[in-house]
């Protein structure tokens, strides 16, 4: 809309004092002569704007015109400014809508409060990846932030795990989207039971015409609690005791913590033979034996015996599939 482009205009101009036209009409993704013919159609509603030709010129916006927002204080405008979640809005599909409310916004900050949230930006950064995992594709989340926003029904192809990942057709009723350490979850009743769907995992995704069936009451953060809490506590976990090549020690704990057992830590119970030992719990037995076994050589399992016998047993299974 030209009018929103108009904002844009007086926004970068606000805050950069000239520009030239080339410039505006690649950060506006138009021609230079439209960005011309909106300089004249502010200039007519009384805006102090022009245009200088020539070499040095560009657009220009006249010195101390100002449309701030008086009580914005410079903590405000860091929390608007240095937190917003880019990465999240690109996931959602809103990057452009972001970058247009932002340059907009900084038009109406006091220039101290806005010197002070850039100067936070440029040296705080968030990273929500886990270590060692790679970036999940979601290219669906703007679907399902369409029929959740407007609570239309979905329909979806889902690859769950529990089917060894063979897409399955169902029809819900979104509640909302969570982001949560780099992934995205689509939290949504199936046949009146809460579920929780990784957005990754969803192959296709419908918006029907049908109004999604959600309680008056809902509050998304607490449903997501109730649902994380549910998963959490599926078990008392499997505590192991674990000697590690000294060289591999630091490596190995980072590596498990992203599998240990809500509220367990990892500690140290000495040495073994000249190895570090430590003991950890993880969330399930199979996370152990997968540990475990990744470090081969490096890791050597002292407890439990039984856990002990399958390492042997898928050790002694690995070398036989790999015998050549």
């Amino acid at each position: 809309m030209r009018a929103d482009r108009l904002l844009q205009i007086l926004a970068l101009l606000r805050r950069h004092g000239r520009l030239p036209a080339r410039r505006l009409a690649e950060i506006l993704e138009v021609s230079e002569r439209t960005v011309l013919r909106d300089m004249e159609a502010l200039s007519a509603a009384g805006v102090p704007v022009y245009t200088d030709r020539g070499r040095n010129g560009g657009c220009s916006l006249l010195d101390g015109y100002r449309t701030e927002v008086s009580g914005l204080s410079p903590g405000e405008a860091q929390a608007l400014f240095a937190w917003t979640s880019g990465t999240a809005a690109a996931d959602l599909g809103l990057s452009g809508e972001l970058s247009s409310a932002l340059t907009k916004l900084s038009a109406t900050v006091p220039g101290p409060a806005l010197e002070t949230a850039e100067a936070l930006a440029s040296v705080v950064m968030v990273d929500r990846r886990r270590w060692f995992a790679a970036t999940e594709e979601v290219p669906l989340l703007p679907v399902l932030r369409d029929a959740a926003t407007r609570k239309r029904r979905l329909r979806l192809r889902y690859a769950s795990p529990r089917r060894d990942g063979q897409p399955g057709t169902r029809t819900v009723d979104p509640y909302g989207l969570v982001e949560n350490t780099g992934r995205w979850y689509l939290l949504a009743a199936h046949r009146g039971q809460q579920r929780t769907y990784r957005v990754s995992r969803i192959v296709t995704a419908m918006v029907l015409d049908e109004p999604a069936r959600v309680p008056d009451d809902l509050n998304l953060a607490d449903a997501w609690a109730r649902q994380r809490a549910a998963f959490e506590d599926r078990g008392p976990g499997c505590t192991v005791t674990v000697a590690v090549d000294p060289a591999a020690v630091g490596f190995f704990t980072t590596y498990s913590q992203f599998q240990l057992a809500p509220g367990t830590t990892i500690a140290r119970l000495g040495e073994d033979a000249g190895w570090p030992v430590v003991e950890l719990t993880f969330r399930a037995r199979r996370a152990a034996l997968a540990i475990v076994l990744a470090f081969g050589g490096e890791a050597r399992l002292l407890a439990p015996d039984d856990l002990r016998a399958d390492v042997i047993r898928l050790a002694r299974a690995t070398i036989d599939s790999h015998d050549v």
